[in-house]
């Protein structure tokens, strides 16, 4: 069996991981990297780690055998504003769509969006920013982690396409509520919630309020391998990719499964919409408020 990882990679995701947990005084956590334009996991590292050599050491002890799990592909957890770029990504296919139909676009990326009023419908609390913003363009309200920007063009989203549309976005676009299919057992899919379906307790999964917190990464659960694969569509220029571990099983010479040629599947985002995407990202990375389109 040839697997994908890298060794010197998963040698420095290891150690790099385990000083950002002690630093942080973290209980664990987990760290990805893969191949944008193959899907191949170049390393997938967890803190605290298992040793599968001594299996019988952690299975045997109840209070090691949380570290068993790779977390992650089994456990899901609220993005959060690393969710952010997502709600882009479906904001300017949205756009495309519209214009496709020779209708108006929902928002433009240069458009200066009042960001300073919080209130949405269904919410008993208004949506706050770390700060107060005036008025934000596409760039500025990602390097901002604006709030308020992202659920305003959730709002245009169900107002102009839909809830089912924006849910149908998430899910056959970008793969959220649904497995990889990884080599690796017990993965989670995740959840997204379903204009229409009862919770157990009886109440609706999607309410009113229900987009704008999917815009900023609540109320809906995702797994870190699916998270990788999303960002890796906007790395690799709009291309849904595999994510896999296994490169290749031999038997005696024959070959039993070959996946080096895995690559590029299906394009769920447009080459120009990922290019503007990477260039709202980049804004993360620097200081200031002059903002202009990369």
């Amino acid at each position: 069996i040839y697997l994908t990882i890298n060794l010197y990679l998963q040698a420095i995701a290891e150690s790099e991981l385990k000083k950002g947990v002690q630093a942080s005084g973290a209980r664990g956590g987990w760290a990805v990297m893969m191949d944008p334009f193959t899907g191949e996991i170049l390393a997938l590292a967890q803190e605290p780690s298992f040793n599968p050599v001594c299996y019988k050491k952690y299975y045997n002890d109840p209070s090691l055998q949380e570290w068993t799990r790779v977390k992650a592909v089994s456990d899901s957890f609220e993005p959060g504003s690393i969710f952010k770029p997502i709600t882009l990504a479906i904001a300017l296919k949205a756009n495309e769509e519209l214009q496709k139909k020779g209708r108006k676009p929902l928002f433009s990326p240069d458009e200066k969006i009042a960001t300073s009023n919080g209130w949405f419908p269904g919410r008993a609390a208004p949506l706050k920013d770390g700060r107060v913003h005036s008025y934000l363009n596409m760039n500025l309200a990602l390097q901002k982690s604006s709030n308020i920007y992202m659920a305003k063009l959730a709002e245009r989203i169900v107002h102009t396409m839909g809830d089912r549309w924006y849910r149908a976005a998430l899910c056959d676009q970008f793969g959220l509520g649904k497995k990889t299919h990884i080599e690796l057992p017990a993965e989670s899919p995740g959840l997204v919630p379903t204009p229409g379906k009862l919770h157990p307790n009886g109440k609706l999964e999607w309410s009113l309020p229900t987009p704008y917190s999917l815009a900023i990464g609540y109320n809906v659960l995702v797994t870190g391998i699916q998270m990788v694969m999303d960002y890796a569509a906007i790395a690799n220029g709009g291309y849904r990719v595999q994510p896999h571990l296994v490169r290749k099983i031999v038997r005696d010479r024959e070959v039993l499964l070959d996946q080096t040629r895995l690559g590029l599947l299906e394009r769920i985002l447009d080459a120009g919409l990922a290019r503007e995407l990477v260039g709202a990202m980049k804004y993360v990375t620097k200081e200031g408020c002059l903002c202009k389109r990369a």
